[in-house]
C-alpha cells in the first residue's frame, strides 16, 4: 500500500497521475462502493454514483488541501454524490423522501444483486424509517464500523453529536424491529 502523501502527491503531477489514480480507484473502490450502496440501495445506481465519485475525486484532486485524510475526503465526496442522485430522483419522479425510500426498498427486494435474507431486508426497512443523518452515522458506524472520528471527519460535525445520532438510530431500529 502506497503511504497517503505520496498517493496525493502523484496524484497532482501530471506525469504520474494516472497510474496513481488507478492505485486510488482499486484501494477505495469497494469500500466506497459499498458506502454508496447502503445510502442508494440499488446496484446499478450505486455503480453510477461511484463512477460520479471517482470523476470528481480527479478533477478536484488540486483542491485537496491535506486536512483531512485522502480516505474522509473521498467518503464526504461518495456522501454528497448519493444525497445529490438521491434527491435528483425524488424532484424527477415528484415526490417526498419517504415515498422515495419506500419505492428503492420496493426495488431493493427485487435487485438481483440484493443478497440479504429476510432480516436484512427488516434491517434495511428500519433504516428508511430513521432521518438522513442518523442513517448515515449508523451505516458508517455499523456497517463499516469506521471510528467516530473518521465519521466526524467525512460529515464535518462533533464526535459527541455523532454519538447521540447513533445512539438514537440504534434505539429506533430496535423499537422498529420489535414492533415489526
Amino acid at each position: 500500500m502506497i503511504a497517503e502523501e505520496t498517493l496525493v502527491h502523484e496524484l497532482k503531477d501530471k506525469e504520474t497521475q494516472a497510474k496513481a489514480f488507478e492505485v486510488l480507484v482499486n484501494t477505495y473502490k469497494e469500500r466506497l462502493y459499498w458506502h454508496i450502496r447502503r445510502i442508494v440501495l440499488k446496484h446499478d445506481d450505486a455503480d453510477d454514483v461511484l463512477q460520479n465519485t471517482f470523476i470528481k475525486v480527479y478533477k478536484s484532486i488540486e483542491k485537496f488541501k491535506g486536512e483531512s485524510k485522502l480516505y474522509s475526503w473521498m467518503y464526504r465526496i461518495a456522501t454528497n454524490e448519493s444525497l445529490t442522485f438521491l434527491k435528483q430522483k425524488q424532484k424527477k419522479a415528484g415526490i417526498s423522501n419517504q415515498e422515495m425510500q419506500e419505492h428503492l426498498l420496493s426495488r431493493l427486494e427485487s435487485d438481483v444483486y440484493f443478497d440479504g435474507d429476510e432480516i436484512q431486508l427488516k434491517l434495511q426497512r428500519a433504516l428508511a424509517t430513521l432521518p438522513e443523518k442518523q442513517k448515515l452515522v449508523f451505516n458508517m458506524k455499523y456497517f463499516q464500523e469506521m471510528k467516530y472520528d473518521d465519521i466526524a471527519e467525512v460529515l464535518e460535525t462533533s464526535v459527541g453529536g455523532l454519538k447521540a445520532s447513533y445512539h438514537l438510530a440504534v434505539k429506533k431500529i430496535e423499537t422498529y424491529l420489535r414492533a415489526d
